[in-house]
Parts: structure tokens; sequence; C-alpha cells
């Protein structure tokens, strides 16, 4: 015979409680209903490119428009080795299942439970035997569980944002260290040369001394010219070194594991293409830090609705059936068991202000995620237009050093020749040795930090993602 075959009783208060909770369910969420702030951009920018602009696709894997393999494969080897990214995947992973539990709230949860029960009471013993289910559901009239979810949802889709921001950041940050291994590479081969050059000098300079054309202090000042160029390379290697330790970092690997990769000198890569800037409003979709800002700001508004939702009375479903007997042979038999059902209400009508100053909390937690909302895309829009101006800038200060340089070199071959024919001294040749030195230098660079701003301006535009 089957135990549980017999219907529970419904009684008429029951049936009052039933009636009064489908009423209140008409009612309203608690709390504020989301919506996404209306933030004014500007039309344009106030600084332009005199290279024009091209589609914004070409931000996603805007690396590629450098044309330069050796990079594209860091980039590949940073995504899946980097530690920040694996941390970002994780917190994704954290977010996923606090949403999940959040979830759960919706269902109704059940226990199982037996015991076996001795008692000593005069001597003798007695003892009971049983086996229950207890079953609740909360229900969800008033939408703190719905607000939960939905707070739990905005904070899983923030952490999704977190990561691509953290790729924006990382994919910038290599492509900016490989740069400067090429910028370093470059200023020791503009010195190495420069250096061959003085040596080629100090040999001529130091044979008329000795043929008694010339004197001493032509030689030393020769001296002293090529010793300083020395100087500067051991400097610049250590830079190298320090630019690659860093670079592979980056990656997720030892220091020193990229150093036979990056041996060969190559230049700095420059784009093949026109920049992808857009307008200012694109970067409320394309910057990963104002979307984690503005998912932040949905999961708090979420959590004042939570927090009003404690205001008023809970419902709760229970139910149980068991079985009990004072011997197992008894336990399944009809008289053994037992049942009982019925609707619970809870309201904490009392509790010092203490809802209330939570609500508060709540709602000044999300005037704060406004605020900060709103300075992340001033400060957007700060770097964009910082970006602009400094690659625009970097490009013409790279256009006058190239002709500077190459004013440098013809001076510099005169200034020699002249020394040889005996038509002006060594101070003259030691003067366009040092500004050619230093302005090949300066170009060197130059030309590193044009290509280093274009990807700022790429970073600044929240580049380095896709859908």
């Amino acid at each position: 015979m089957n135990p549980f075959n017999k219907s529970f009783p419904h009684s008429a208060f029951v049936l009052i409680c039933f009636a009064t909770i489908i009423g209140i369910a008409g009612c309203a969420v608690v709390g504020p209903n989301y919506a996404r702030p209306q933030t004014q951009t500007p039309t344009a920018w106030n600084s332009t490119l005199s290279s024009g602009t091209e589609t914004a696709e070409l931000l996603a894997q805007w690396w590629k428009t450098l044309n330069d393999p050796v990079l594209s494969g860091l980039i590949e080897r940073a995504v899946t080795g980097n530690s920040d990214i694996k941390n970002a995947f994780a917190r994704i992973r954290e977010a996923r299942a606090r949403r999940g539990i959040s979830d759960a709230d919706r269902f109704p949860s059940a226990d199982a439970s037996g015991a076996v029960t001795t008692r000593h009471s005069n001597g003798s013993e007695n003892k009971s035997y049983t086996i229950g289910l207890d079953a609740s559901w909360e229900l969800d009239i008033f939408g703190g569980v719905s607000r939960s979810i939905e707070a739990a949802q905005a904070n899983l889709e923030s952490e999704q944002e977190n990561l691509r921001d953290v790729q924006v950041s990382l994919l910038a940050e290599v492509a900016l260290n490989y740069i400067d291994v090429r910028i370093y590479q470059n200023r020791i081969s503009v010195a190495n040369a420069n250096l061959a050059a003085q040596l080629e000098t100090h040999g001529l300079v130091r044979s008329r001394y000795q043929a008694g054309l010339g004197d001493e202090l032509a030689v030393q000042q020769a001296r002293y010219n090529l010793e300083q160029t020395r100087s500067r390379i051991p400097t610049l290697h250590a830079g190298l070194e320090a630019a690659e330790n860093r670079l592979a970092v980056l990656l997720g690997e030892s220091p020193g594991a990229l150093h036979t990769l990056l041996k060969e000198n190559k230049p700095v890569p420059v784009p093949s293409v026109n920049i992808a800037v857009g307008i200012p409003a694109d970067l409320l979709r394309r910057r990963p830090d104002i979307r984690q800002a503005e998912r932040n700001l949905a999961a708090q508004t979420a959590r004042i609705g939570v927090a009003e939702s404690e205001l008023y009375p809970k419902f709760t479903l229970n139910g149980s059936v068991g079985l009990e007997a004072l011997s197992s042979g008894d336990l399944f038999s009809g008289d053994s068991r037992s049942h009982s059902f019925g609707p619970r209400l809870s309201w904490r009508i009392f509790d010092a202000g203490a809802i209330r100053q939570n609500i508060e909390v709540q709602s000044a937690l999300a005037e704060q995620a406004l605020l900060r909302y709103e300075s992340s895309v001033l400060n957007a829009l700060e770097e964009v237009e910082n970006a602009l101006t400094a690659y625009a800038a970097e490009q013409q200060r790279g256009q006058t050093l190239t002709a500077a340089t190459r004013a440098a070199q013809e001076a510099s071959k005169l200034a020699g020749n002249k020394y040889s024919a005996g038509l002006a001294d060594f101070d003259t040749v030691l003067e366009a040795q040092r500004s050619l030195l230093n302005l090949e230098d300066q170009l060197a660079e130059s030309k590193g930090n044009t290509t280093a701003d274009l990807v700022r301006l790429y970073k600044a535009l929240g580049g380095g993602w896709g859908e």
C-alpha cells in the first residue's frame, strides 16, 4: 500500500492566503527600472589627422595594419599566455556562477532527512525511526529575486567587459614594448655607424698629427668624441634588454625567452592604411571601460530594488511529508505517515530603520556608479584627443627631423672634406659629427614614437577586440 496516495487537506485559511497572494502578485516589481544614461558627446574631434580616416572595422585587429608578422605572433601568444587575461576569464566564471546562484532562488528547495533516535528513560530503551521530505518555495511577489538576478546578470556582463578592457590594454602594451625593442635596436645601429665614422676620423687626425700636419688637440678631441659615442651603447643595450624582458613577461613567459626571436635588427613597423578614428559617440560602444562602467551602474540600480523588497512581506509555501514509527518494520505502514502543507507569511515590522538605511546606501552607490560612468566617458574623450594631437605632432616632428638629418649628413661630409683640404679646423668636423649623431638618434626615436603614438590612439579608441 502506498502511504502517499491520499490528497493533502486544504483549509479555508490556505484558500484565503492563496487569494491574498494572487491579489498581491499584480503589484509592480519594486525598485527603479534601469535606463541607460543619455550621454552627450561632441559631434567631432577637435584634433584631426592629415592622413584621413578609415572604417572602424580596422580597430578590432589594428596591429595587422602594421604588417609585422613578428608583432602579430607576439600578440597571439599574449592573448593565450598572459596572466591578467587568465585572471579575467576566472572572474567571468565566478560571475557566471553567482548569476546561477541568484537564478536558483526562483525555484523551490527540498531537503530529505532520515534519523534513528534512541531514548533511555528509567532503565528502558526506546527507539524511533523517521524519514521525511521538506520543501519550501518563497514566492517572488515583489521582485526581490528578479532584481537580484538582474544585478547578477549585469555584473556578469561587467566582467565580460573587463576581459575586453584587459585585452585592449594588453595588446597595446605588447605593441609598445615591441616598438621599444625596435627603437633601441635602431638607435644602437645609429650609434655604431657614427662610432665607425668617428673611428675613421680619429685615425685620419692621428695620421695627420704624426705627419706633422695637425696638432695633438685635434687628436684628443677626436678621441673623446668617439668615446662619448661609445659610452651611449651600453645604456642602449640595457634598455633593449629591459624591453625584451618586459615583453616576455607580458606573454606569460620568463625574461629572456624572446632574445632569439628578436635578435635580428628590424625597422619600426609603420601603418599601411589610414587611421580608423570615427566620431566621439563611437567610444560609448567601443571602449570596454565605458561599457563596464555602464554595466556596473545597471547592476547597482538593480540592487536598489533588492533592498526595497525587504520592506514588504515574504510569502513562502511550505510542505513536508514523512514516515515515523517506533520500529523499522512499522516504518512503511499506513499509520506511520505524516504530512503538512501551508503558506507562511513573514514581515519585518520593526528594525530601527535598518532597511531604509540600506536602501539609502544602495541609492548612494548607484549615484557613485553613475558619476564613475560619466567620468569614464570624459576620460576617454580626453585620451583620444591627446592621442590624436600627439600622433599628428610626432608626424610633423619626424618630417622636420628627416630634413635636418639630411642636412647634417651633408654638413658632416663637407666639414670632413674641408678639414682634409686644410680649409677648416677640426672644431667644425667635431660639431658636425655631434649634430649628426644627435639628429640621427632623435630621428630613430621619432620614427618609433610615431608608431607608438598610433598604438596609443588605437588603445584610446578601444581597439583590440571584436564581437
